[in-house]
């Protein structure tokens, strides 16, 4: 797949919208309309852009340390925390101590040779360069997160959409009661607690291993070894290592990933490794355990609490209007063409959106 120009990797070093933060995103271009939109305008309370309707994602309004600080925070106070580094003067702020890697080949020409560097914007922490490596081989070349490809873009969007900041950050909802405050308090709390992961790479029979422990020890000439066939350790060369998604063999010698919730007897190919709901790769492996399978952030907090479809924001109030399987807080029940409130109004909902029955005829006209 051809790299994205400089000029697209300038345009999408935003930063994740909040309340105090609208100004500094507009003008930003949105990417699925590919130049077809004027630049991003915030609306006052939807997750879009008001001048072409798409959403925050789709103007890849993030940067490298909103994104990190955003998942060392889901991170903190977790058994993942090592995770993340506190920042100097950050008052208990942590950050995400995200893994890069970087290969640098020689390339010969002439006298002259030249090096040609791949930085991964992402890779599994705690695991060697070569297995680093392999792991790469397995996800699709498109969704590989290669600095300056549609890779590394996907996985900045997929950041935002999975782990939406205000699944877990108070602060960054609008118009929380105190009440409804207490309760997304203790539902983030309670989903770092029971659900929260993060996906561990190593070979079949490896998983759960201290990482010097997971290399075969050199023995003396002539002596036997043992392989210990136990969860979590060394794998018997003689067992059959089998994906929990595809059921597919996985070969001994090929990285697989591990879920510690899941316990060490279950592993995935690396592209198996996807949530449950939609079917997406789990970006940076974050995972929510749930009903015996690993799901994104969004899909997991959308099947404990309802999800406004106006806002895109959980719904904590015991008040709200819904309508078959979507949800709205009672303020957001509008319509998204001319924006009046339809409580207790005639209403049209198609393909996810609502409408007054006005501008739905207005759309098919």
């Amino acid at each position: 797949m051809p790299k994205a120009s400089n000029d697209l990797n300038i345009k999408c070093k935003g930063t994740i919208m909040s309340l105090g933060q609208q100004q500094s995103a507009r003008g930003v271009p949105c990417l699925r309309c590919k130049g077809t939109c004027l630049g991003f305008e915030p609306h006052s309370w939807r997750k879009i852009c008001k001048s072409c309707r798409c959403s925050q994602e789709d103007h890849c309004l993030s940067s490298d340390l909103e994104d990190d600080r955003k998942i060392g925070r889901l991170l903190m106070d977790s058994k993942y925390s090592t995770l993340t580094a506190r920042v100097k003067g950050g008052d208990g702020i942590r950050i995400y101590k995200r893994n890069r890697m970087i290969m640098t080949n020689p390339i010969a020409t002439g006298k002259d040779p030249t090096f040609d560097t791949i930085t991964y914007e992402w890779a599994p922490p705690g695991v060697t360069q070569k297995l680093g490596l392999q792991y790469m081989e397995l996800i699709p070349k498109e969704k590989q997160p290669v600095t300056g490809t549609e890779g590394a873009l996907y996985r900045r969007r997929q950041l935002m959409h999975q782990l939406p900041i205000y699944d877990q950050d108070p602060s960054r909802c609008r118009g929380l009661l105190e009440n409804e405050l207490k309760a997304m308090e203790e539902f983030v709390k309670q989903y770092k607690s029971e659900a929260l992961g993060v996906g561990e790479v190593a070979l079949p029979g490896q998983g759960g291993l201290p990482k010097e422990e997971g290399k075969q020890q050199e023995k003396p000439e002539g002596a036997e070894t043992a392989a210990p066939t136990a969860n979590g350790s060394i794998g018997d060369p003689s067992k059959e290592y089998v994906c929990e998604l595809c059921k597919g063999v996985a070969p001994a010698d090929s990285p697989v990933v591990y879920s510690d919730r899941a316990g060490y007897s279950k592993q995935w190919h690396p592209a198996c490794f996807v949530c449950t709901k939609c079917s997406e790769p789990l970006v940076d492996l974050i995972y929510f355990w749930k009903d015996g399978a690993p799901w994104c952030g969004r899909h997991y907090c959308e099947s404990l609490r309802p999800r406004c479809s106006g806002c895109d924001e959980i719904i904590f109030s015991e008040d709200y209007q819904r309508v078959e399987d979507l949800a709205w807080h009672r303020k957001h029940f509008v319509c998204e063409g001319c924006e009046q409130l339809l409580g207790g109004r005639a209403y049209i909902v198609t393909k996810g959106q609502l409408l007054c029955p006005t501008c739905s005829k207005s759309k098919r006209s």
